[in-house]
């Protein structure tokens, strides 16, 4: 919990009790991929009293502060990936779960030139995967 609080004030959130609270079931069970609802569930079932707005508000401020990234996959659904560093994805979408890709074997080449004053900033390849014949 110590280590957690000083991560949040290295990158400038105050550790307070629904922070840290949420951020122990984030990223105590290493690299995942997760949505608001599900997290606001684990926050339910380890009583942690938290509404889901406050879930939303954390994540989104995590993810400003460089701790999650954020995937939007599917329209209505967002993901959080406790995995800031820059990788690639598998979606299966009958589970709506979301898989690191193998970082060998994928490359991406000849972006288009940016509109002027842009330049670009990272790129994310979401593959989308259903079980044959389905």
């Amino acid at each position: 919990m110590s280590e957690l609080r000083d991560k949040l004030r290295r990158v400038g959130l105050r550790p307070t009790r629904q922070r840290v609270s949420l951020g122990w079931l984030l990223f105590g069970k290493g690299d995942r991929h997760i949505t608001a609802e599900m997290l606001f569930d684990e926050a339910t079932r380890a009583r942690v009293p938290v509404s889901l707005a406050t879930v939303y508000n954390t994540l989104h401020q995590f993810t400003e502060a460089g701790l999650l990234r954020q995937l939007a996959v599917d329209g209505a659904k967002s993901y959080f990936d406790t995995n800031p560093t820059e990788h690639h994805h598998f979606f299966l979408e009958e589970e709506g779960e979301l898989v690191d890709m193998p970082s060998s074997g994928i490359s991406v080449a000849d972006l288009p030139q940016p509109p002027e004053g842009m330049e670009v900033a990272g790129v994310e390849v979401i593959v989308r995967l259903r079980r044959k014949g389905a």
